[in-house]
């Protein structure tokens, strides 16, 4: 008879933190936890994942995409290829010289493809988190054990689409899904920490509204302003990924962040005039885009914020 092994996807963040809390209070056995390192993480997240470890005496797994062999297949495409079409000789000599593996997931997957992800061509969670998780853990967890039950902090007051998952659903093979806190609140998920004496991810007190990469390509325009102030280093780093990747594009430019200012020409885009700076530039503006926020600019970063109202309870 088959044997059924829990599986939780740990991000560092609440909800997911949540699920090693219910799996720990409700003493299941054979439950693995898993973290699918991305490489646009922020260095707060490794240090949670840490106190975790820690405070409650697990282990969790950690797991990378490798990139290594697609980016040498696309290196011989774009030396045959790209030449039979035409390209520029200059854009397949910036090609060659930066689409070399760096370690780095997120950076290798866009050079990769030439792009960044977004919210049309959103290939990051499967590439970067679901591909890597089945291939060196769930199917590993199926061949030894014949089921396994993925625990999921997913909530339906978080999204529309969110709102209409169920509590169980099979999955691929012989996974079925299981996401116990769907009609929790957040206030319900920060008092699960508390309850177990588990601080919630400083990210949180920090400005954050999510915790995974950072930035997402999704986030909202009060995150990126939030981000820009705290961790310029964010944005440093978002400026050499859009340079690496620009160079590794057929096109020659690619930005982080779909366009924002509304301009339907594509050739109009580039990453020097519409890249992370200029996007940084917009999130500082009122709604519209078009004036900046005098009196944000001249406030003084509070030393904690919280949109979950942490900084009040602690």
């Amino acid at each position: 008879m088959s044997k059924v092994q829990n599986l939780v996807s740990v991000s560092g963040g609440k909800d997911s933190t949540a699920m090693i809390l219910l799996t720990i209070e409700r003493e299941v056995k054979d439950v693995a936890y898993v973290f699918a390192d991305t490489g646009n993480e922020h260095p707060e997240v490794y240090k949670y994942l840490d106190y975790l470890e820690s405070e409650l005496n697990i282990e969790i797994i950690r797991v990378k995409a490798d990139f290594t062999r697609v980016m040498a297949g696309k290196r011989r495409f774009i030396e045959t290829k790209w030449r039979e079409h035409g390209v520029d000789e200059s854009i397949i000599k910036n090609a060659l010289t930066v689409l070399q593996p760096t370690g780095n997931p997120f950076l290798d997957l866009c050079m990769w493809k030439g792009r960044f992800p977004s919210t049309k061509a959103q290939f990051c969670t499967g590439e970067l988190k679901t591909n890597p998780i089945n291939s060196q853990v769930v199917m590993p967890m199926l061949k030894e054990f014949g089921k396994v039950r993925s625990w999921q902090g997913i909530r339906r007051a978080e999204s529309f689409r969110r709102s209409k998952q169920k509590m169980h659903e099979k999955l691929d093979l012989n996974v079925w899904a299981y996401r116990p806190i769907i009609e929790w609140s957040a206030e319900e998920v920060f008092y699960l920490h508390a309850k177990h004496g588990i601080k919630p991810n400083p990210l949180y007190l920090q400005g954050m509204n999510r915790v995974g990469c950072m930035p997402c390509i999704n986030c909202r325009k009060d995150e990126l302003a939030e981000i820009s102030n705290r961790f310029p280093e964010v944005i440093d780093r978002l400026r050499e990924w859009e340079e690496l990747v620009s160079k590794a594009a057929k096109q020659g430019s690619s930005t982080f962040f779909a366009t924002f200012n509304g301009t339907s020409e594509a050739s109009k885009i580039h990453y020097k005039t519409h890249g992370v700076d200029a996007a940084v530039e917009w999130s500082k503006t009122m709604r519209g885009g078009k004036q900046f926020d005098l009196f944000k600019q001249g406030e003084e970063m509070p030393s904690c914020s919280s949109n979950y109202g942490l900084c009040d309870a602690g």
